[in-house]
């Protein structure tokens, strides 16, 4: 396989992911595309017109492997992770991660002011 092969995400869209794979050659290699170390059927890859050596690729991603929490897909070749992508459903992660940044900054400033106060009561 040649180290100048990558696969680049370009989007999703309506269940499919799509990306072009570049630096393939004349004949692209056999992709895989694992979700919890199993295969997924319907991988397309094609040649994209007037880029000799790049391939367009198209993932299905199946509804039945959707479900509450985070799905990530491995696209592999010859046993090299080339790309992944994660599918988030359900409870959206961002209230969590703001509400855990708001936690860390409170206890941040609780230090600081334990720090300075610290810092007065030993100087005198």
């Amino acid at each position: 396989m040649s180290d100048d092969l990558k696969l680049t995400q370009t989007r999703i869209r309506a269940g499919i992911w799509e990306g072009v794979l570049t630096g393939a050659g004349a004949v692209p290699p056999k992709l895989d595309v694992l979700h919890l170390e199993k295969p997924l059927a319907g991988v397309a890859v094609t040649p994209v017109p007037g880029r000799e050596g790049d391939y367009a690729v198209r993932v299905p991603i199946p509804s039945d492997l959707l479900s509450e929490g985070v799905q990530t897909f491995l696209i592999r070749s010859g046993g090299e992770t080339l790309a992944h992508f994660t599918v988030i459903t359900g409870v959206p992660m961002e209230d969590d991660l703001r509400a855990e940044i708001d936690l860390l900054r409170a206890e941040l400033d609780m230090l600081k002011r334990a720090f300075r106060r610290h810092c007065l009561e030993t100087a005198g």
